[in-house]
């Protein structure tokens, strides 16, 4: 059953948010990231603090309740986001892009990368002067998930049918297949969502309260990486507006409380259920789930694996993202999590990363059932 909006924004004002945000606070910290072993560097420990922004939306057991930390070599602490009592868009925080060079790399996350010296650009063009920057990581094959909602856009817009185009949808979020997605992004620009004089799917996202989620600079070809021009500094996501999007594809989860009541939805319901029951397939149970993993030397359980969690994973040599919907035995939530710990930092030949990252999964999953001690929050000035 629905709860009213201003029921949700009423359950935000008690402590009950701050409390998540204050367990997933010390979820992060108690992995201790900054011992994270990088291949790169012979496997000493990262020369500098792993990116990390984290994003939960509970809807139970409990109150409705909503949290976002944010950890850099810039806030070895934490932060912890100022979220609207309509969860809308988060106050008091700047997003700076992800940069890459003219060679195609990720320049903020090189060895030795000195972040004084490189050119940032907001995320977004309307940000708060001298708020705290967060550099948001490129979320890697994450970022099929915004495709794939263009797909159900272009479904529901009568551009194709869903049947056409699910023979795509599937392998590029199951398996995240490239050639999957090539495809799809070329769907895309013939069916006018991107390219052209505007981005229609930018357009959308932005039109649901969803900002930072941005496909930008893809081809008509269906080039979408960094050698098409596009890849890293131009495909753009955050774990808070990821989240939101997530509940926008739930169908257990109540109204959307920072969107006017009369919104319509982002996809229709059998275009949003055909969805999701893809996420719940999938098949990369290696970032906050590990399931693919069980064997593996050292092996740490995650999050519950897919169906459970119906997801979508990323990973690069320096990212590794996760993103998805939690239904387990009364317990229900959305998490997004971005990092700059990809697969440079894995544990073992096979794995996406860093057993850390699992470990998060699990405490994440405790942070819900509120299993944590508390400590005190860090709070974005």
């Amino acid at each position: 059953m629905a709860v009213p909006a201003e029921a949700l924004a009423d359950g935000l004002k008690t402590a009950s948010n701050t409390a998540l945000a204050t367990a997933l606070r010390s979820a992060v910290l108690a992995q201790g990231f900054e011992h994270t072993p990088d291949a790169w560097a012979g496997g000493a420990a990262v020369q500098a603090h792993p990116s990390i922004d984290l994003a939960v939306v509970a809807f139970a057991p409990g109150p409705l309740r909503a949290a976002n930390v944010l950890f850099s070599r810039e806030h070895l602490q934490g932060l912890q986001a100022a979220i609207a009592p309509d969860l809308g868009l988060l106050r008091g925080l700047r997003f700076d892009a992800d940069l890459k060079g003219a060679d195609g790399s990720s320049l903020a996350w090189a060895p030795g990368s000195d972040w004084a010296r490189l050119r940032w650009q907001p995320l977004q063009a309307q940000h708060e002067e001298g708020a705290p920057r967060v550099v948001a990581p490129y979320p890697a094959s994450l970022l099929k998930l915004m495709v794939a909602v263009g797909l159900g856009l272009a479904t529901d817009r009568g551009l194709c049918r869903w049947g056409e185009v699910a023979g795509v949808v599937e392998p590029m979020i199951t398996v995240s297949s490239n050639e999957a997605t090539d495809e799809a992004v070329a769907l895309l620009h013939r069916m006018g969502l991107l390219g052209g004089p505007g981005n229609a799917l930018n357009a959308a996202f932005a039109q649901y309260g969803l900002p930072t989620l941005q496909l930008n600079d893809t081809t008509a070809a269906g080039g979408w990486r960094n050698a098409d021009g596009a890849g890293v500094g131009h495909i753009h996501m955050t774990a808070w507006d990821t989240v939101r999007l997530l509940w926008l594809l739930d169908a257990g989860a109540p109204s959307a409380p920072w969107l006017p009541a009369n919104t319509p939805p982002l996809l229709q319901p059998a275009t949003r259920d055909a969805l999701r029951a893809v996420l719940a397939r999938q098949h990369l149970d290696e970032v906050l789930s590990s399931g693919r993993l069980r064997g593996e030397p050292g092996w740490v359980p995650g999050l519950p694996d897919a169906p459970t969690f119906a997801h979508k994973t990323g990973t690069t040599d320096n990212y590794a993202s996760d993103a998805g919907i939690v239904h387990d035995a009364g317990c229900h939530y959305i998490v997004a999590v971005f990092t700059s710990l990809g697969r440079r930092y894995a544990a073992a030949p096979a794995c996406a990363s860093t057993w850390r990252l699992p470990a998060l999964g699990a405490a994440v999953h405790a942070a819900v059932l509120g299993a944590l001690p508390s400590a005190p929050p860090a709070v974005a000035p």
